[in-house]
């Protein structure tokens, strides 16, 4: 197959194809939230107002994560798969072949695709690990914050494509020492000054369970370039640096692929590795998600009017192949929760009771079908490499309460002088005690002082 651009042209080609594939509203960076992190390699995410709209994310504001460019084919009828290692035939399949479905069954599968950095930003802004751009002496703390900026990233597709384990049988099927498949993609990927191709695998297992898919639509439409178009290895359940995009080449093999991505990176270190002690083996390559959740209505930090209820909206997932039985939301930091009242298998909403008024924190936590549910605070699930922050997700917000008496008598008086209670944090010309209201209160409590 012919694959282009040139290398030395790869960064000026992989940006054109992304504002040729996606919103201009998620080119406005960090002004209205729809993050742009980083140009290359591509990530970005949508705005939070944007990912609870439907159940199915389209595919021009679902989130970008590449390790290297954009690589494009410039010949469909040339382009192939090359499958070898471990299995009784070793061949090569063309991708016109693949998509035929008089020779391989064609299958449509919904899913959600997580990044294993999801709420990275949870992590960095608590306890700093690998990556997080941060340094002692540095003078751009806010733009090197936002690099590896991380938080929507559980979105949810419908992809069409072939199960892997078909094109296995095609070739003969895998030998009895084949144990893990490794898929290979075109991009380049540079890591330590060196030059890859993104090689990573997944345990055979999984295919012969139908857990792993070549898909070449997304959403009724051939796969964009920027999502691995025209075909891309699809694993539901685990995290998204498994499911390679752009690939031509499948290897069977006896242990997991030594590709960098592989044993180098996406590893789960305990709480005391760091940069002092780390070592590869030190940790243990990240497969399945775990469950988890997030808030993405109201915003952290957030202003709230209310009549006593404050609206609430969010994902939820659990991946390893357990589904999301329950969400449950607190408005006391962890201790009285309430349950959501409707979800979907990725989004959930309720109207939470808030009697109180004043900085509250929200929490999130979900409960799986293994009866499994999120570590109650994030250093419970910190690690070196900072990923798959699964901790209950936690947003303060102030609450103003406009069901008590007081509370709506003062913002009437902001609407009178053309004010906003927001932000709380502005001076106000609105006044809030007459002197003679003072003393007349004052003189109800009485003295406070003791007589003798």
């Amino acid at each position: 197959m012919a694959l282009g651009p040139q290398l030395k042209d790869v960064h000026e080609e992989s940006w054109k194809i992304f504002k040729e594939e996606k919103r201009n509203n998620m080119l406005t960076g960090v002004v209205t939230f729809q993050l742009v992190v980083l140009d290359f390699p591509m990530n970005c995410e949508p705005r939070r107002a944007d990912l609870v709209k439907s159940h199915i994310t389209p595919n021009d504001i679902h989130y970008v994560r590449n390790h290297g460019g954009i690589p494009t084919v410039q010949n469909i009828d040339a382009y192939s798969i090359k499958v070898g290692g471990l299995v009784k035939n070793p061949g090569e399949l063309f991708f016109k072949d693949l998509v035929d479905p008089a020779k391989f069954p064609q299958e449509e599968m919904t899913v959600t695709l997580q990044c294993s950095g999801t709420r990275r930003v949870e992590q960095i802004a608590l306890y700093p690990g690998e990556g997080d751009g941060k340094s002692e002496d540095s003078e751009d703390e806010f733009s090197s914050y936002f690099r590896h900026y991380a938080y929507n990233r559980n979105l949810r597709i419908t992809q069409r494509g072939v199960q892997m384990k078909h094109v296995l049988e095609h070739f003969g099927g895998v030998l009895p020492e084949g144990l893990h498949v490794e898929t290979i993609g075109a991009d380049t990927y540079f890591k330590k000054n060196k030059v890859f191709n993104y090689a990573v695998s997944i345990p055979y297992r999984k295919v012969k369970m139908e857990e792993a898919f070549l898909a070449y639509e997304m959403n009724g439409v051939p796969l964009p370039r920027i999502h691995g178009g025209p075909l891309r290895l699809v694993v539901p359940g685990v995290i998204g640096a498994r499911s390679t995009k752009w690939v031509y080449e499948i290897n069977v093999l006896p242990e997991p692929s030594m590709g960098p991505v592989q044993r180098q990176e996406y590893l789960y270190y305990p709480q005391q590795v760091g940069k002092q002690n780390v070592t590869y083996d030190k940790g243990f390559s990240i497969q399945d998600m775990p469950v988890s959740s997030a808030i993405l209505v109201p915003k952290d930090k957030e202003v709230i009017v209310h009549d006593g209820y404050i609206h609430c909206e969010g994902w939820a997932y659990s991946g390893g192949g357990h589904w999301v039985e329950r969400v449950e939301v607190s408005i006391d930091g962890g201790f009285i929760w309430h349950e959501a009242s409707y979800y979907t298998m990725r989004l959930w909403k309720v109207d939470v009771p808030v009697p109180v008024e004043g900085w509250i924190e929200l929490v999130v936590r979900a409960w799986n079908s293994a009866i499994n549910t999120q570590p109650t605070i994030v250093r419970n699930a910190w690690n070196w490499t900072l990923h798959v922050t699964s901790s209950a997700h936690r947003v303060p917000v102030y609450s103003v309460n406009r069901s008590r008496p007081e509370t709506a008598a003062r913002l009437r008086l902001f609407e009178e002088h053309g004010e906003s209670i927001k932000p709380i944090t502005f001076p106000t010309d609105v006044p809030i005690q007459s002197e003679e209201e003072y003393l007349a209160a004052m003189a109800k409590r009485g003295p406070r002082e003791p007589s003798g």
